[in-house]
């Protein structure tokens, strides 16, 4: 019997890669105040990899709990820049500030999944991707947002490498699943070695 695989998440692309991956699943988004614990949890010193950690843990658990049997996948992912986590820009203005920010500097994206079965938790990974951006002008970085805003608005950093957001960067170390948000080689490799998919 083929187990229920659910992804407790609702990224588009993180759902895209599991199906472009022949990973048969279904879609159920945790709801969760992912703003008022990430808060809380840097109010109390987390470190970044701990709150992203945290917060799959936190999407997998509640939708498991309505889910017994099914395998659980929550994902989350954080931007650590000197420190510091960035979030979703709400408007324009901060996804231009962020990128001034960010630019000509490194900086960490942090994958986190956890797994969940029968509302225990199973598995878990944190990948990492250090990527540094490029000394980007104001006027590259204005007209970038103008044409990408409607995209950008849904991602950390405002910039999603998969679009024109390659052209802001000069050096990527790390697992490219890992840059649009789910470490997928490793989850893959656990569902395999559990038998839940074939190999």
């Amino acid at each position: 019997m083929t187990i229920q695989i659910i992804l407790a998440s609702g990224s588009a692309i993180r759902s895209q890669m599991l199906r472009q991956a022949a990973v048969p699943h279904e879609v159920q988004v945790a709801r969760v105040d992912e703003e008022m614990i990430k808060s809380s949890l840097i109010a109390e010193g987390a470190p970044p990899r701990d709150i992203a950690d945290a917060l799959a843990e936190l999407k997998a658990s509640k939708v498991s709990d309505k889910n017994p049997g099914a395998l659980v996948i929550g994902c989350d992912q954080v931007l650590d820049h000197k420190g510091v986590l960035l979030n979703k820009p709400e408007t324009s203005d901060d996804a231009l500030a962020q990128l001034k920010s960010l630019r000509g500097e490194r900086h960490t994206l942090l994958s986190a999944a956890v797994i969940y079965e029968n509302s225990k938790p199973l598995w878990r990974h944190i990948g990492q991707v250090r990527l540094r951006m490029r000394d980007a002008s104001d006027g590259y970085l204005e007209d970038y947002v103008d044409r990408n805003w409607e995209s950008i608005r849904h991602a950390v950093g405002a910039y999603k490498l998969e679009e024109e957001g390659v052209r802001l960067f000069s050096h990527i170390e790390g697992d490219y699943f890992n840059v649009l948000g789910m470490p997928l080689l490793e989850i893959l490799n656990y569902l395999a070695l559990r038998g839940d998919i074939a190999q």
